[in-house]
C-alpha cells in the first residue's frame, strides 16, 4: 500500500514541476510591458565562463518600456551587450559607456500572435511531460507484483484524475497568457 501511495506522490511530484516550469516559461515571454524577467536566462560570458545577467550586472525597469542594465565591473559592458545581441531576444542594445538601455517596442499584431504560438508550444511541451509522468506511474504499478487488480484500477483513476487536473491548469494557464499577450 505504501509503495501506492509513493508512486501517486511521484507522479503528483513530478506534475506539480511541469506546472512551475510552463510558469517560468511564460515568464520569459513578454507582453508588451519591460520585465527584468526578460533578460534573466541571458548568460554572459565573464572571464571565460558563463555567468547569468544578474550575476554581472545590476538589472533594473525605470519604465514600461525600459530595462536598464548596469554592469559592476564596466569592462563586461561588451561582452553583456553581445550576450544580449545572441539571445535572440528581439532587443537592440544600446551602449552609453556606463551601461546598457534596452528599449522594449510596442508588441505588433504579428509579434502577439507570434508570442501566443509561443505560449501555446510552451504548454503542449507542459501537457507532454505530463502524459508522460502518467505513463511513468502506470508502468511502475504494472511493475510491483502481489497487489490486487482493484487497488491497481483504483490508483490508475487517481493518477488520471491527476493528468486531467493537471492538464486543465496547463489550459488555463495559456488562456491567462494568451489575454495577456493580446491585451493592448
Amino acid at each position: 500500500m505504501e509503495e501506492l501511495d509513493l508512486i501517486v506522490e511521484s507522479v503528483k511530484h513530478d506534475m506539480e514541476a511541469a506546472i512551475k516550469h510552463l510558469d517560468h516559461a511564460f515568464q520569459r515571454i513578454r507582453a508588451g510591458r519591460a520585465s527584468t524577467n526578460m533578460v534573466q536566462d541571458v548568460m554572459v560570458e565573464y572571464y571565460g565562463a558563463p555567468t547569468p545577467l544578474n550575476q554581472v550586472a545590476n538589472v533594473s525597469v525605470p519604465d514600461a518600456m525600459t530595462i536598464s542594465i548596469q554592469p559592476w565591473d564596466r569592462t563586461a559592458i561588451g561582452a553583456i551587450e553581445k550576450a544580449i545581441i545572441n539571445s535572440n531576444l528581439g532587443f537592440a542594445p544600446s551602449n552609453n559607456g556606463e551601461n546598457i538601455i534596452l528599449n522594449v517596442p510596442p508588441l505588433t499584431e504579428d509579434r502577439r500572435k507570434e508570442l501566443a504560438k509561443q505560449a501555446k508550444g510552451e504548454t503542449e511541451d507542459t501537457k507532454i511531460v505530463v502524459r508522460n509522468a502518467r505513463q511513468n506511474g502506470i508502468k511502475e504499478l504494472k511493475k510491483l507484483e502481489g497487489v490486487s487488480e482493484d487497488l491497481v484500477k483504483n490508483v490508475e483513476a487517481t493518477i488520471q484524475e491527476l493528468t486531467d487536473k493537471h492538464v486543465k491548469l496547463c489550459d488555463d494557464h495559456l488562456k491567462a497568457k494568451e489575454a495577456e499577450i493580446m491585451k493592448v
